[in-house]
């Protein structure tokens, strides 16, 4: 261990460990400035930053202000400026991730003790069963490269007795009755957390230490001390800056032990001699393979070249995972909270997207991971498994979907039926039989609540892998996956397994939406004559958006009216199509005239490299186009001018209640309610009290049908609720649905409102909608020729309601070609959903109008402005968001519907 002062008379030297002792004056053996002078191969054990915001109290305090809403399980100090706040504070249950800019560097309560959203308890370290200590190594900050040593040291509170275990083996022991497996991961996810946010604080951060690029080689021996109580989430009490140990007081020889292990597999870590630059170029070739031009040069995401640092970084990191010894790697991480948190982080304190370059390293280490993860199995199969496994489709990818060639484009293919090809393939998989239930359950009371397998079609990667001890499984899907059949058999021979309710089916199909579906698993003890719920599973599943390739400079214009997975009109073409000159020149025009009715004929437009293949698109900056006109998005102002002093009624279900809950916060630029609403609702609170909205829930499809409200009796429900009521356009009443709507009910509306002398007020017609099309159990699902009916009865329903001067917005067009893309809930029909506020979800820009510089180029140049709506969508005081795209595509149809009439009178 050298001094500082001997830091630059050692020569020649590769590694230096400076180990402070504990009894010494609380100052450092080398100082920050002796870094300024390594050479790019010398390593030194220390990470100033991780020094400063991590392993000290105010550090630890800057980062908790800066994250108040983030779910973190890390006990801080007392942090100053806060009084009357107790060690032992426990967070709110705010949403994570909140991206409000503000609060970045502004003051705002710490809390203490952060606890998971899974676990409410209040933690306080004396109330703690155990206490661990795990040691990271830190190989990188920025970007972060982290790994956990597999041995660790268990101590119970308050006693000081120790003792050295594997880490593995300690889980299993000490949580054998519960999820082993669940609680390490937790534990990785917490320490990740805390280093991932040290990094992103650190290169936002004007406070601390300056960032050190000279010491690339830099790295930082850690301890982390985590406490476990009864539950399997761990609270992080303390980070030391090295490896530390019991006081030398107390140690014996297996602390010596254990210290000379733990020196030993870092140095052979840290240096060794491993040969990586082959392994680095074939997984970068195999990264970039299918983004190369047919004249040799490479695209690249940002555009730019890589530099020496970053080459360095990842040849540095290829070499760490072919020589991780006892090491385990901590991260770069697969687990997709884990992405999603390293993205929503740098979102969060990067909102002008100025540390880019910082995430398309995280994005190339993580594809070398991938890639290299791949090139191991390889190795280790014989040829017959290897031609096997690449003929099979992995679904558990999750960062270089695009980047791996295909023959052909699903967009373009032409199934017989929507229903996915690998479910119609999978579909008779799983098949349940008494005989040979019998033979494998067990009469054990140990197991009666316990299943004992679940099965899948198409197959799923349950993370963790299935164990009856477990109770909650997450695992990710790719976009093109909308359903899967999911079933469960019981542990016990007198116990049943129902999905979703008590006495629901053991075995059903279920529709994925985009984002996060939840399936429950519940098992029930039948031996008793009311069967009785013993346990719970939970599957969550994450189906991913649609693969988007950021766009080059070389892209071209496509458009699409139907997906080739589902052709409403046979005799029309359907996926991507390239967009002639002249057409693009059309609508590039400054002066486009405003559309005159809501079921302009139209397409969505895309940004391509190849029209011919889905996956080279940029479909953030996909828009809906209508021939020869544009829809005009007002502004705040203008919405607020136009519903002043009106009275808008809804009636309808839960579709035509999300154009609704967009509306209310179009126009109070936030949602403070919000409720499944499935009967009679009033808001007296919007646009200041100025304008009133009321909402009846029609079919009440759960009641039996003699018993069920016929709509006209529905309307006149709603009618006789929002009075009073003006026979002028002051009054608006907005009807629609997914697909239960028809002529009949226009005939309807026409004799209630003629009876209550209604007669001219503005009436909007939100025509039908896809849904319905996924033979999902529980629900009736609709063939595909009845789905292509459809299209006739949407023009009989937009025709008669022209003829009796109503308006109309058709979201029939709109969603056909994106059916794809519905979220939760059995119908498939729901384009929308209402989430507590995570701006960061969502892109901020609304898809009216392509709104980014480099995307509009050529073609929409004279167009490119950001949109009116940014503020609104990023607005982090509103509790509640509606979010989906597509519904906010037609629900800016129908705000300008609303507000023609008001146009047209300022305009004379």
């Amino acid at each position: 261990m050298q001094s500082s002062q001997a830091l630059g008379g050692i020569s020649p030297w590769d590694l230096l460990i400076c180990l402070s002792s504990r009894k010494n004056d609380g100052t450092g053996c080398f100082q920050i400035e002796d870094l300024h002078h390594l050479e790019l191969f010398q390593k030194v054990n220390l990470l100033p930053e991780i020094q400063h915001f991590l392993c000290r109290k105010e550090g630890l305090c800057q980062i908790t202000k800066a994250f108040p809403d983030l779910q973190l399980s890390v006990v801080t100090p007392e942090c100053s400026g806060q009084p009357g706040m107790s060690r032992a504070s426990t967070a709110s249950n705010a949403s994570q991730g909140s991206k409000s800019t503000d609060k970045i560097h502004g003051s705002h309560p710490s809390n203490h003790v952060s606890g998971s959203p899974y676990h409410k308890d209040i933690l306080k370290a004396q109330d703690l069963s155990v206490i661990i200590k795990a040691y990271v190594l830190v190989t990188s900050l920025t970007p972060l490269r982290a790994f956990i040593h597999s041995t660790t040291t268990v101590w119970h509170p308050p006693k000081k007795k120790h003792f050295s275990v594997k880490l593995q083996r300690f889980f299993e022991i000490f949580f054998r009755s519960s999820s082993p497996q669940q609680a390490f991961n937790n534990m990785k996810e917490a320490i990740s957390k805390l280093l991932l946010m040290t990094e992103v604080f650190s290169e936002s951060s004007t406070s601390g230490p300056n960032s050190f690029n000279q010491c690339s080689q830099c790295f930082q021996m850690l301890t982390f001390d985590v406490g476990f109580g009864t539950s399997v989430y761990p609270v992080v009490l303390k980070v030391h800056e090295n490896f530390d140990f019991q006081d030398e007081d107390e140690s014996n020889i297996q602390d010596q032990t254990l210290k000379e292990l733990l020196f030993e597999d870092t140095f052979n870590f840290l240096l060794s001699n491993e040969s990586s630059t082959t392994s680095f170029i074939e997984a970068l070739q195999k990264i970039y393979g299918s983004a190369v031009n047919k004249d040799g040069t490479y695209h690249r995401e940002d555009e730019q070249c890589l530099s020496l640092e970053e080459i360095n970084s990842m040849i540095t990191f290829i070499k760490e995972l072919k020589s991780l010894g006892q090491f385990e790697l901590l991260f770069p991480s697969a687990a997709p909270q884990i992405q999603t948190l390293l993205r929503d982080l740098y979102h969060m304190v990067d909102p002008m997207r100025q540390l880019g370059s910082v995430l398309t390293v995280h994005w190339l280490l993580s594809s070398l991971l991938e890639q290299f993860q791949s090139m191991t199995k390889e190795a280790q199969m014989n040829p017959s498994e290897w031609r096997s496994k690449k003929n099979s489709r992995n679904s558990s990818q999750t960062i270089m979907k695009w980047l791996q060639p295909r023959n052909s484009s699903q967009e373009n293919a032409s199934p017989k039926q929507n229903v996915p090809s690998d479910f119609r393939k999978n579909h008779d998989a799983l098949r349940y039989s008494s005989k040979t239930k019998e033979q494998q359950c067990s009469y054990d009371k140990d197991t009666l609540s316990h299943i004992r397998q679940i099965f899948t079609s198409p197959q799923l990667d349950l993370n963790p892998q299935f164990n009856p001890k477990i109770k909650e499984y997450y695992a990710e899907v790719p976009f093109d996956m909308v359903m899967v059949k999911i079933g469960a058999e019981p542990s016990n021979c007198q116990c049943q397994v129902h999905l979703d309710e008590k006495k629901g089916p053991s075995i059903a199909n279920y529709p994925l939406g985009l984002g996060l579906n939840k399936v429950i698993a519940l098992v029930t003890d039948d031996s008793q004559p009311s069967p009785q719920v013993v346990s719970t599973y939970k599957i969550t599943i994450y189906r991913e958006n649609r693969p988007s390739l950021p766009l080059f400079d070389d892209y071209m214009m496509c458009g699409f009216v139907q997906d080739c997975g589902s052709r409403i009109r046979p005799e029309e073409s359907c996926g991507l199509q390239p967009l002639s000159r002249e057409y693009l020149s059309a609508i590039s025009q400054t002066m486009f005239k405003t559309c005159e009715a809501g079921d302009t004929k139209g397409q969505w437009i895309v940004p391509c490299l190849s029209c011919s293949d889905n996956r080279t698109c940029d479909w953030r900056e996909i828009t809906w186009q209508p021939h020869g006109c544009q829809y005009a998005v007002l502004a705040k102002p203008e919405l607020q001018r136009c519903v002043e002093g009106r009275r808008i009624l809804f009636i309808g279900d839960s579709t035509n209640r999300g154009m609704m809950y967009y509306l209310i916060e179009r126009v109070n630029k936030t949602l403070q309610e919000w409720q499944k609403t499935h009967d009679i609702k009033c808001y007296h609170n919007i646009n200041e009290g100025k304008t009133f909205i009321s909402y009846s829930y029609y079919p009440q499809f759960w009641m039996s049908s003699n018993q069920r409200p016929t709509f006209e009796k529905a309307l006149e429900q709603l009618l006789q609720r929002s009075r009073p009521l003006e026979n002028t356009d002051q009054t608006v009443l907005v009807v629609g649905g997914v697909q239960w709507l028809n002529s009949n009910h226009l005939q309807i509306i026409q004799k209630v409102l003629s009876r209550e002398n209604l007669s001219n007020i503005l009436v909007i017609i939100k025509s039908i909608g896809m849904g319905f099309h996924l033979p999902v159990d529980g629900i009736h699902s609709l063939s595909q020729v009845e789905i292509q009916n459809l299209w006739n009865e949407n023009l009989v329903i937009l025709d008669t309601a022209k003829n009796f001067g109503y308006e109309v917005v058709d979201t029939f067009v709109i969603t056909m070609g994106r059916y794809k893309e519905f979220l939760q809930g059995k119908c498939g029909c729901h384009f929308h959903e209402v989430v507590k506020s995570n701006p960061s979800e969502e892109s901020p820009h609304i898809t009216m109008t392509l709104s980014r510089q480099y995307t509009l180029g050529k073609y929409f140049g004279s167009q490119s402005k950001p949109s009116q709506l940014q503020d609104y969508a990023t607005n982090s005081q509103s509790p509640y968001h509606v979010r989906g795209p597509i519904n906010q595509v037609y629900s800016e149809i129908l705000l300008s519907r609303l507000c023609a009439s008001k146009r047209e009178l300022v305009s004379t």
